[in-house]
């Protein structure tokens, strides 16, 4: 007996957040739409992420991150207060934390820029700052301030997408490992999995870190590397910290030594095993736990926390907030993200085979910026007209065929 064949009009490989907006809003544009995942919704980096949604405003001349950040904010606060997804969503506002007086004469110049161009941020000293968050070390010499951020459990938030995408008639099949992808000579695509075969008008690679080796099944060398990123948490404890935290060692070092070459992405902690600088991001959860991360090690498709790496990265949130040098670390993890090699996002149609999309390489930020992605991506499989903010994003630029010469 042969596998049954299902027909659709789109079909999404990947349910990360990325993956799952865009079966939504292909959903509600009336497409047929089906999405595969291997495990679970929000299984791979999509829900094992700090929660933090990145937000500076729209600038006076908004460009692609603008549109992905704000634009995903404004989605992540329909599908809360508007749609009544429970996604622990709070706009919550950040900190980066100020160490040095280097670091604080390049965040000062920063933040005069970035208010130039229309951006909302505010440099604090140490009496403002613990003013709105009284747990801040005050050694430390100050901090910035950006007001628009916000917070959501990564799992709710993309759960709740997958869900959304359903309700309008979208199919999400999990437990689904694609065996065979192959192309026909209209233009059409067979996807393979046991025991089910589908078969889509258009595909899309949602993949995140696997859209490399999921590429090379078509011919295409997509050049996303996967980079590992490992967290740690605390026991719940009654709230004590109210905004999400980072720290500017890692700004500063990042915008001194990008740190990148043809191989390896930009804005990494390590490079061939040494340590190039420490990075922090982390918040309380509504649950109560302390959660910080940073680290990020190009290491394959490694998914074991590092020891040494986890302590180096409690240190620092300890030097931010002090209470953290006595709560013990209760469990660790870690996820793989995908980092373009250039640090710029796949997303749009790839032109070397008709009829297929991407969205990928949103790095570390891909929870904060996933949902405005799978928007802007759906919008333009619907209306076959690239929205012009796409254009940064172009796959064109970087994916080629495995067997160019070049």
């Amino acid at each position: 007996m042969s596998e049954p064949t299902t027909l659709t009009d789109v079909l999404i490989i990947g349910g990360g957040i990325a993956g799952v907006s865009t079966a939504f809003y292909l959903a509600r544009h009336g497409q047929r739409v089906v999405l595969l995942e291997r495990g679970e919704i929000a299984s791979e980096a999509s829900g094992v992420n700090a929660g933090s949604i990145g937000a500076l405003g729209w600038g006076n001349m908004p460009d692609l991150q603008a549109y992905l950040t704000m634009g995903s904010l404004e989605l992540f606060k329909q599908l809360q207060l508007d749609w009544g997804y429970d996604i622990a969503f709070r706009q919550s506002g950040a900190l980066q934390a100020i160490h040095t007086e280097t670091q604080y004469a390049f965040i000062r110049e920063r933040a005069l820029q970035l208010c130039a161009n229309g951006y909302r941020v505010e440099l604090l000293n140490m009496r403002e700052a613990r003013s709105i968050e009284p747990e801040l070390n005050p050694k430390l010499l100050g901090c910035l301030h950006i007001p628009l951020r916000g917070q959501a459990d990564p799992q709710l938030a993309t759960r709740a997408f997958a869900t959304a995408a359903e309700r309008c008639g979208a199919r999400i099949v999990t437990q689904c490992e694609v065996t065979a992808l192959q192309q026909s000579q209209d233009g059409s695509y067979q996807v393979e999995t046991f025991p089910e075969t589908f078969h889509a008008g258009m595909l899309v690679l949602a993949a995140g870190a696997w859209c490399a080796p999921m590429g090379e099944r078509l011919g295409l060398r997509i050049p996303i590397a996967p980079v590992r990123g490992q967290m740690w948490a605390t026991e719940a404890l009654a709230p004590r910290a109210f905004h999400t935290f980072s720290s500017a060692e890692s700004t500063l070092d990042w915008h001194t030594d990008a740190g990148c070459d043809a191989e390896t992405p930009p804005e990494l902690t390590h490079r061939n095993g040494r340590r190039l600088t420490r990075h922090l991001y982390g918040r309380q959860t509504r649950e109560g736990e302390f959660i910080f991360g940073g680290d990020r090690e190009l290491v394959g498709y490694n998914t074991k926390p590092d020891a040494g790496g986890i302590e180096v990265n409690h240190g620092h949130a300890s030097e931010v907030l002090p209470l953290l040098r006595e709560l013990p670390i209760r469990r660790t993890w870690a996820g793989v993200m995908p980092f373009s090699l250039d640090g710029k996002p796949l997303i749009g149609q790839i032109p070397q085979r008709p009829n297929l999309y991407i969205v990928s390489g949103l790095a570390s930020s891909g929870f904060g910026r996933g949902p405005m992605a799978g928007k802007l991506l759906a919008d333009y499989i619907h209306t076959g007209h690239r929205p012009h903010v796409l254009s940064e994003s172009d796959p064109a630029r970087c994916v080629t065929r495995l067997d160019d010469a070049t």
